[in-house]
């Protein structure tokens, strides 16, 4: 069931989306707009834009875009409706009586609530006489009772449907197991997902189990299984443990690699530690991280793999604000062994002296090269140069003092060689940068074709069209007799008619009136049309030549007989009407 407008309307002025935005991104001012680096996707330059006009924000970079309901929708991973009840109840609203009635809300629910009484019964079964030899795991981990019961640990049975019975005593249907995660099924039926395998819950920043991890407690294999993405998971979206890290009292979190470092670093008093939920870190948890600490400590796993993933998480890191540093980690190759081998204490002084990402690049440098003879200088300065051109000023003009004197090459000499280096890398940054933005045209171009079987100029044309309706509603009247079928199929014939339908109902046309029926992706097609779109000085006259535009191309697809199109041309022409 649809909310109703005044709802909607009241929620769009006690919702300010500046506030909303900038308690996730750092925003500046530009003119009247205001812009950061997107938080959906890796930039350097920022091209995420907010509108405070419009109340709408759009990324030229990824093409996210929509209202303040359609970006909570997309960075907290709510569907619509729980991200209207989210904003409702920070604006202080209530939701009508008639308008939560959203089957897609109510499923993400009953996914939350399985998962809860999942967690309930995985738990249950560590402290039972079955669960022994998995509570006598955790227990020669080094876990203590209170910990294992503070992070809800678990054990799930070797029983193919030991949880499939449990779950339909508390009253949840198959599809609603399925739709969890919980379980599988294949030609045979249904049988559990998690079996003889100690269970660690995933839980969100609001306290809702949203997944869970289990390992094996023998050699078989796979060793480790997770929680596919769900109505209430997507992995590359959330941070293990950030539910207590969130509030820790401290500024920094410490972010490591797996889900028993975290529990040991809890355990051991570092409560401000997180780990990632999917294989490698990603943007989405970069944000995460950044909005809940100023500083973040690295603390990957000392072998190869994780120090891999340590220089792509600086490189994700070194896109915000927010300060990083990295420890060198001894005795054991992850905070778990460590904090076993040698103690908290020891474990947290590697912490506090943390160096930052540049310096910790340029120890590791170090150990590359042999500053003991000449040729091991030259290659170590030729190689020190590239990391320096990452750096600030203040930092270069440090570093190039320090390691000048260490060295002992001039400061001149040494600045020469570092501004020559600055010179070919902006020239060649700016090859790439002019050679993406024509790629990135090409492609648009040619994906606006294929994708809508139509002509560059026309789909232009009906952007335009799109945009001189919602922004000049007078130019409803000169649609006459005007055949909404000329237009492509798909989006744009959609988003034609759902203005249409409310310029004639007297409603407007703002993307808040249309968040329930468009897809997320749909919401920043839309906000795309309203960013790219320019003032019209005679809007009407506007309107009916790219009105005669669209018609004229619309008839030129037809303008051959079937009978003399090859297979492409008939897909083209036909494929889409």
């Amino acid at each position: 069931m649809p909310l109703n407008d005044s709802f909607l309307q009241e929620l769009k002025y006690k919702t300010d989306i500046e506030d909303i935005i900038s308690t996730y991104v750092t925003l500046k001012r530009r003119g009247a707009t205001l812009v950061g680096l997107c938080p959906f996707h890796n930039e350097k330059t920022p091209s995420f834009t907010v509108y405070p006009e419009t109340q709408s924000f759009y990324c030229f970079g990824c093409g996210a875009g929509g209202d303040a309901v359609g970006f909570i929708r997309k960075i907290e991973n709510l569907d619509y409706m729980d991200a209207v009840k989210y904003l409702a109840e920070r604006a202080g609203m209530q939701m009508p009586a008639d308008g939560f009635d959203d089957s897609l809300s109510k499923r993400r629910r009953r996914v939350l609530e399985a998962n809860r009484a999942a967690a309930k019964f995985f738990h249950s079964c560590l402290l039972s006489d079955g669960g022994k030899t998995a509570l006598d795991y955790y227990l020669n981990r080094g876990l203590t009772r209170k910990t294992i019961t503070k992070f809800g640990l678990g054990y799930a049975p070797q029983s193919f449907d030991a949880l499939i019975k449990h779950m339909k005593a508390k009253g949840f249907t198959v599809s609603e197991m399925l739709e969890a995660g919980l379980i599988r099924k294949n030609d045979r039926g249904c049988y559990d997902n998690f079996r003889n395998r100690v269970i660690t819950p995933i839980i969100d920043v609001r306290g809702n189990v949203i997944a869970f991890g289990g390992r094996v407690l023998d050699d078989s294999k796979p060793k480790y299984i997770n929680t596919g993405d769900t109505l209430a998971y997507k992995k590359t979206n959330e941070l293990f443990g950030l539910n207590f890290a969130k509030d820790s009292g401290k500024s920094s979190i410490i972010l490591c690699e797996g889900y028993m470092d975290v529990i040991a670093m809890h355990q051991a008093g570092f409560t401000n530690a997180v780990a990632g939920c999917g294989t490698a870190l990603t943007a989405e948890q970069v944000r995460l991280v950044s909005r809940y600490a100023r500083e973040v400590i690295l603390a990957y796993d000392a072998d190869e793999a994780g120090q891999k993933a340590l220089q792509k998480a600086i490189q994700l890191f070194k896109q915000t604000d927010i300060k990083i540093k990295v420890p060198v980690l001894q005795y054991g190759k992850d905070p778990d062994e460590i904090i076993k081998k040698v103690g908290a204490e020891k474990f947290g002084g590697m912490l506090e002296g943390a160096s930052s990402d540049l310096e910790f690049k340029i120890l590791e440098l170090r150990k590359r090269h042999s500053l003991n003879t000449t040729q091991g200088k030259i290659d170590f300065v030729n190689d020190v140069i590239k990391i320096l051109g990452e750096a600030s000023p203040i930092e270069k003009d440090l570093y190039v003092s320090k390691l000048s004197d260490e060295l002992g090459v001039e400061k001149r000499t040494f600045n020469a060689q570092l501004e020559a280096y600055m010179k070919r890398k902006s020239r060649s940054d700016k090859r790439v940068g002019y050679k993406n933005i024509i790629n990135d045209s090409i492609r648009q171009n040619a994906r606006i074709t294929y994708d809508s079987g139509t002509s560059v100029k026309k789909y232009k044309a009906e952007e335009r069209l799109i945009y001189l309706l919602i922004k000049y509603p007078d130019c409803f009247k000169l649609l006459g007799d005007f055949n909404a079928e000329s237009l492509s199929g798909g989006f744009i014939r959609k988003l034609f008619g759902l203005i249409c339908e409310n310029i004639a109902n007297g409603a407007d046309t703002d993307i808040t009136n249309f968040g329930d029926r468009l897809t997320a992706d749909e919401c920043g097609r839309y906000s795309g049309i309203l960013a790219r779109g320019k003032e019209s000085t005679d809007s009407k006259e506007e309107f009916s030549d790219c009105m005669k535009v669209i018609s004229e191309e619309y008839d030129k697809k037809f303008s051959k007989s079937a009978s003399e199109m090859n297979d492409d041309e008939f897909r083209k022409a036909f494929g889409n009407t």
